[in-house]
């Protein structure tokens, strides 16, 4: 199916809040569990402070995007050149996307990676929470490599200067610790 078509076909089914178009399938996906529901909230929150304190840095949270001949929803993004086109819809690829993975695992896992690869997210997280697991990517020479945390189970970006994300704090969740570890972050000298 071409994201034309797509596009036309969803706009005629008022009802249908999530779909997305990943080279040429479409995959709707199940209705949003508490799990996801709570990780969800705790990603958006840590992405949006960390865009209020960083000068020309946007966060969103379920926009569908318009990327190569795909239209996914990242579960949430953050960028700097996050701007939507004329047609409601944000255009090109974020810097970072998040997937959270309860049931959609094998499209996060599978065509959603290659197509955030191949558009050039530079950074991909997965939060798995069956294992529960989280695996931070990042782009190098056209493919991802797994950022490890630090012995102290904090996730540092390296697209992203001060964005900290403590693994342990995110399990339990706990968002004060979630928090102040993000302000050590913004803190810090990156």
């Amino acid at each position: 199916m071409t994201r034309e078509d797509f596009l036309a076909r969803w706009e005629r089914i008022p009802g249908l809040k999530q779909a997305e178009l990943i080279d040429g399938l479409v995959h709707i996906p199940a209705p949003v569990c508490a799990v996801h529901s709570r990780l969800d909230s705790r990603v958006v929150t840590l992405l949006t402070t960390y865009a209020d304190h960083s000068r020309g840095c946007k966060s969103g949270h379920n926009a569908t995007w318009l990327m190569l001949e795909s239209s996914p929803q990242p579960d949430s993004f953050l960028g700097r050149n996050v701007v939507p086109t004329q047609a409601k819809f944000c255009s090109g690829a974020p810097e970072l996307a998040v997937e959270i993975c309860v049931t959609s695992t094998e499209v996060d896992f599978g065509p959603k990676l290659a197509l955030y690869q191949r558009a050039g997210v530079k950074e991909y997280i997965t939060i798995e929470t069956l294992l529960p697991k989280i695996i931070w990517r990042e782009l190098v020479d056209g493919s991802y490599q797994p950022i490890a945390p630090d012995a102290d189970g904090i996730y540092r970006s390296h697209e992203f200067p001060g964005l900290w994300l403590d693994s342990a704090a995110l399990w339990a969740d706990d968002g004060l610790r979630l928090t102040a570890t993000l302000q050590a972050g913004l803190a810090s000298r990156a």
